[in-house]
């Protein structure tokens, strides 16, 4: 048969052949594009904007009027978005990775604790998600503050610029607006103090719009703005710092209460507060929203840059927050590092192909869930890396993907503190770090701690055991107690605790699949 089909062959016969086999091929890609398009896999661009300690709970998006109102009403706002550790470098290693940090091991912001450790680089960081992206031939930026101990001589230094990134502008150290040192490509670029040309949110900015002037439009991009905002020490832009003069910490739920039946650190606070500590903590709070002032400048100017571009409606924007943070809860001034809802909780705006506006979604989403979300945009299979986080397209974009929701979930942190004493506390002794104002302890070695969060519709609970030496547990019912006031340890059914323990220690363990799905 086949040797009479070639015999009889003609030129006519031949450019038939050839007809078909090209219109094979266009039907071929044809379905390939489709197939693309349903996973969600088109060559979408993707921004990423992640503020330092920015709190949800206590009125942090309050000055985020445009934030608000180019990303959050024109896309979904999570309500329930959370860190798995309420620390910069261990938080921001979970979201670059996503693992939890008992797979990363990333602890703390020390490089004892591996932040930006030669160990972090050799492993995690390897297999961090601009890797993949690089891979998808999207082409990548970051600018900003990456993780705590980067740039560090122990830690190779501003040389150093970490797999998957084709420009890199990132901060050398933690959080500064002025004087400061940035990796640029691998070279040390030094910044003084002159708004104009230093101002580091407004030069992440300005960076980005410079890189968007030069990409191919080839090639997708994805881009990582990273900001010192609002984290100490709090330095607004000049036109902005007259700004909330009027405004005062929150004093409602937990503030300036005292820390009954918690875990040692959490009583030993003065309750209530002294004056000096509120003149401290509510000097605080304004200036943190003065300084998130540049950051809505920021995504008001980047919105209109996309949509000059004719770009926008084919970009993914997030927005999001490495932890949260507290002023006075708890007769605790300033700071983060603590397992209740102001730490933990994070902002999370996401608009982008695909995701109706106005949407206000209650499943809860971790950290981690950032780099297997924006994989699955970039059309990365997720069966094929190494996360413990899930994709959360599906919640915001349901056209394009089906999914499922967690009912539970792991938080973690190993504390920090100093061998010695704090020589302005002499009296509180060792192993201890964060101790201001009034010597009041925001940390130490044995705020080490995990958390199993529940929260699937029905039941709102946490329950979180410390490593020390009274195995501490506290135990809370957020339905009925939102302000986590009241420890109900000893009230609830032994049953449910050894439910939460058992689950507690499954979390603790768990790695990729297992993460996902513990009974």
């Amino acid at each position: 048969m086949m040797a009479g089909v070639r015999s009889g062959s003609g030129a006519g016969t031949g450019r038939q052949r050839r007809g078909l086999l090209r219109a094979a091929v266009a039907l071929l890609t044809a379905l390939t594009c489709c197939v693309r398009w349903a996973d969600g896999a088109k060559a979408s661009n993707i921004v990423l904007i992640l503020t330092d300690d920015q709190d949800v709970q206590l009125g942090g998006l309050t000055p985020m009027k445009k934030t608000k109102a180019l990303i959050g009403e024109a896309g979904a706002t999570f309500v329930n978005a959370f860190t798995v550790s309420p620390l910069c470098c261990p938080s921001r290693s979970s979201i670059l990775t996503g693992r939890y940090p008992h797979n990363h091991e990333v602890r703390n912001n020390s490089l004892s604790g591996n932040c930006s450790s030669p160990v972090w680089q050799k492993g995690p960081e390897s297999e961090a998600f601009p890797v993949y992206l690089g891979k998808q031939k999207y082409q990548t930026f970051f600018a900003g503050k990456y993780l705590n101990q980067y740039g560090k001589k122990e830690a190779g230094g501003v040389e150093h610029v970490p797999p998957g990134w084709d420009q890199w502008h990132a901060l050398a150290g933690n959080s500064q607006y002025y004087n400061y040192t940035l990796s640029v490509n691998g070279k040390e670029e030094k910044h003084g103090d002159s708004y104009q040309e230093d101002y580091l949110t407004d030069l992440i900015l300005n960076q980005s719009l410079r890189f968007l002037d030069d990409h191919s439009p080839q090639h997708p991009f994805f881009m990582m703005l990273s900001t010192p905002a609002p984290h100490s020490p709090w330095t607004a832009a000049p036109q902005y710092q007259k700004e909330f003069g009027n405004v005062q910490a929150p004093r409602d739920g937990s503030f300036d209460k005292l820390g009954k039946d918690k875990h040692w650190l959490l009583r030993q606070p003065v309750s209530p507060m002294p004056n000096s500590t509120l003149t401290f903590l509510d000097n605080a709070y304004r200036r943190r929203w003065q300084t998130l002032l540049s950051v809505d400048d920021m995504v008001e100017t980047l919105v209109k840059k996309l949509d000059g571009m004719k770009e926008l409606d084919n970009t993914y924007i997030f927005y999001t927050s490495d932890n949260g943070y507290h002023t006075g809860q708890f007769s605790l001034p300033i700071d983060k590092r603590q397992l209740y809802e102001f730490d933990i909780k994070v902002p999370l705006m996401v608009r982008g192909p695909g995701i109706k506006p106005n949407q206000t979604l209650q499943a809860p989403v971790l950290n981690i869930d950032l780099a297997p979300t924006i994989m699955d945009i970039s059309g990365v299979n997720l069966s094929s890396v190494n996360v413990d986080g899930q994709s959360f397209l599906a919640q915001m974009a349901p056209s394009l993907r089906n999914g499922t929701v967690r009912p539970f979930f792991l938080v973690e942190y190993t504390g920090e503190g100093h061998p010695t004493s704090d020589p302005a506390c002499p009296k509180l002794g060792p192993g201890l770090s964060e101790c201001f104002p009034d010597c009041v302890c925001e940390d130490a070695y044995n705020n080490t701690y995990a958390c199993v969060r529940t929260l699937d519709g029905q039941t709102n609970m946490q329950y979180c055991e410390f490593a020390d030496s009274e195995s501490f547990v506290e135990v809370y019912n957020l339905a009925a107690d939102p302000y986590q006031l009241e420890n109900i340890l000893k009230k609830v059914d032994p049953s449910v605790l050894q439910t939460m323990n058992q689950r507690l220690i499954k979390l603790q363990s768990c790695v990729g699949d297992s993460c996902r799905n513990i009974s």
